[in-house]
Parts: C-alpha cells; sequence; structure tokens
C-alpha cells in the first residue's frame, strides 16, 4: 500500500509538467505482457530490449542470467533503466514460475517450430514472451515448457533478426494491437500509484536526503 502522504511530499518537489508527464506516461503502461530475456550475452541488446520496452509501454523487463551476469548498459537504455522495473532471475525455471504465479502463460519465440505468426497471435491472454541468447535461441526448457509460440515472417534468406530487433518489432505489434481492444490492459490505481512513488524516487537528486528529512519530520 502507497504512503499517499509520502507519495504528495516527494510529488510536491517535481514540476507540473514532470507530474503531468507521468499520469500521461501510465495511461499507457501495461503489465498484460511483460518480457523475459534469457542468458542473453551482449549487454547492450538487454539494453536496448528495455529501451523498447519502455518505448512501447511495458513496465515489467524480466532478466535471467543464470550464465552471464551483467548490469545494464546506461547508455543504450538512454534513462529506461529509471521508468521499467527489472526483475532479475539466476534460473530459467525460477523465472517462469514466477511468471505462472503472476497467472502469464509462458510464449516463447522462436521460428524454428509451428508459431503462430505476430499479427496472429492471441493478444487477449496476459503473457511473458521470453526471448533466447544470440546464438542458440531459447533454451529447450523453455520450449519444452512453453504454452505457445511466436514468430516475425519473414520472407527473405536469413532466418533470424538480432535479438533486440526481434523484440522489438514484436513488442510494437502486440501493445499496439492492445491498447485499440477493448481489453482491461491499463495499470490498476494502486499500481499507478506505486509508479508514481518510484518515478518521483527516480526524478529528485539526493533523495535519501529527502527521505530522511520527512521521516525525521514525522517522529517530531
Amino acid at each position: 500500500m502507497v504512503d499517499l502522504d509520502y507519495l504528495a511530499y516527494l510529488e510536491d518537489i517535481l514540476t507540473e509538467n514532470r507530474k503531468e508527464r507521468f499520469l500521461e506516461v501510465l495511461k499507457n503502461r501495461t503489465n498484460h505482457f511483460t518480457i523475459a530475456m534469457e542468458d542473453v550475452f551482449q549487454l547492450h541488446n538487454t539494453s536496448a530490449v528495455m529501451r523498447s520496452c519502455e518505448v512501447f509501454g511495458i513496465q515489467q523487463l524480466n532478466v535471467i542470467e543464470e550464465k552471464f551476469g551483467k548490469r545494464i548498459d546506461a547508455e543504450i537504455a538512454m534513462g529506461a533503466q529509471k521508468w521499467v522495473d527489472v526483475n532479475r532471475f539466476n534460473s530459467v525455471q525460477s523465472c517462469m514460475d514466477a511468471m505462472r504465479e503472476k497467472g502469464y502463460q509462458i510464449i516463447a519465440t522462436t521460428p524454428h517450430n509451428d508459431s503462430c505468426l505476430i499479427h496472429e497471435f492471441d493478444i487477449t491472454k496476459r503473457s511473458a514472451i521470453f526471448f533466447g541468447t544470440e546464438k542458440e535461441g531459447l533454451s529447450p526448457e523453455v520450449i519444452d515448457q512453453a504454452d505457445g509460440y511466436i514468430k516475425i515472417p519473414m520472407v527473405g534468406f536469413t532466418e533470424s533478426l538480432n535479438i533486440s530487433v526481434s523484440a522489438a518489432i514484436i513488442i510494437q505489434d502486440i501493445t499496439n494491437r492492445l491498447r485499440l481492444s477493448n481489453i482491461n490492459w491499463q495499470l490498476t490505481e494502486e499500481e499507478i500509484l506505486e509508479k508514481r512513488l518510484d518515478w518521483a524516487r527516480n526524478s529528485i537528486k539526493d533523495i535519501k536526503r529527502i527521505e530522511e528529512r520527512y521521516y525525521s519530520n514525522l517522529s517530531k
């Protein structure tokens, strides 16, 4: 539960334009879809996917770091790490289990089986869309446990795209269709309050000092 007095205290520090911008962006944020990346080796690819999530309104990015533990490349992410929630997992199974607990079906991105094309993908179900490594794609663990498969139509000789390009194409397509639908895809009121609080904290310099002052005043 968000402390509304604390939220008001922090937002009072922000400009009116910044607060209005938060509300405008939050209208298009969703947890109906979430993205998961499995052991992506190239750091800039993870960062680029994060940027696509932020641009197209997906709030949650799940990063599996079973083999390659790395930090987000701030330059490539272009500040997206301030606005997108990054959930880290140390195994594929723990990520899939967490997704199912949240009510998501597991969707594997792969061009090599009976995947549906992105324009045919059923957007009505809450879905966690998994992307694999640059060279090998998704692990058999994900492929075997997936509830469905999705792929980008390709008409050239090349059978695959760079992971960040693939993610951008799929994310843009499904979120655009989602916003045009009658599905209840937007954040809940409580989720919006949580993001307002997080984003306010991320926007204020020397937030620790500001917080200390707030809680010090409460104890008086």
